[in-house]
């Protein structure tokens, strides 16, 4: 599976096209299809509580394109619903639910054979996320760590 790289910063808060020597980067491995998965946003469940109650659901705009409910489920995930969100240890779980639920697509995909979220707290305000894969033709297993800082995402 080849990507067009998405490099993240974790200062800014947002991930950029790679370019070098005015040529696409691109990423054979499983990043830049986590890094789309986790941070693109997912539209709010039904039952979810919004940040701005009653304040717009949000979720990516390319969901509402899906050729036919046999499709593929939608992309992104609800982290952004942690947003104004004190990073309890409640609010720990769901970030790794809603981390763990936006990366489901990889195991059914058949792209990795098992999937591993771990979220952590660090300070108030900042979610760190690992994720483990594996792949289902061997023994690789792959570590990619993230920072989700609930203050800058707006």
């Amino acid at each position: 599976m080849t990507d067009i790289a998405i490099l993240w910063s974790n200062d800014s808060f947002s991930g950029d096209i790679a370019v070098v020597d005015g040529r696409l980067v691109t990423d054979d491995g499983l990043r830049t299809a986590i890094e789309i998965s986790l941070f693109t946003d997912a539209r709010a469940r039904e039952d979810d509580p919004l940040p701005d109650n009653g304040a717009d659901p949000r979720g990516w705009w390319g969901n509402a394109f899906r050729p036919s409910e046999d499709a593929p489920e939608e992309l992104g995930s609800r982290l952004w619903l942690l947003e104004r969100e004190k990073l309890t240890a409640a609010n720990v779980e769901r970030g790794r639910t809603y981390a763990a639920d936006a990366l489901a697509w990889l195991k059914r995909a058949g792209i990795v054979s098992d999937l591993v979220v771990i979220a952590v707290a660090l300070g108030r305000t900042t979610l760190a996320l690992g994720v483990e894969v594996e792949r289902p033709e061997g023994p690789s297993r792959d570590r990619f760590d993230f920072v989700w800082e609930a203050s800058l995402a707006v």
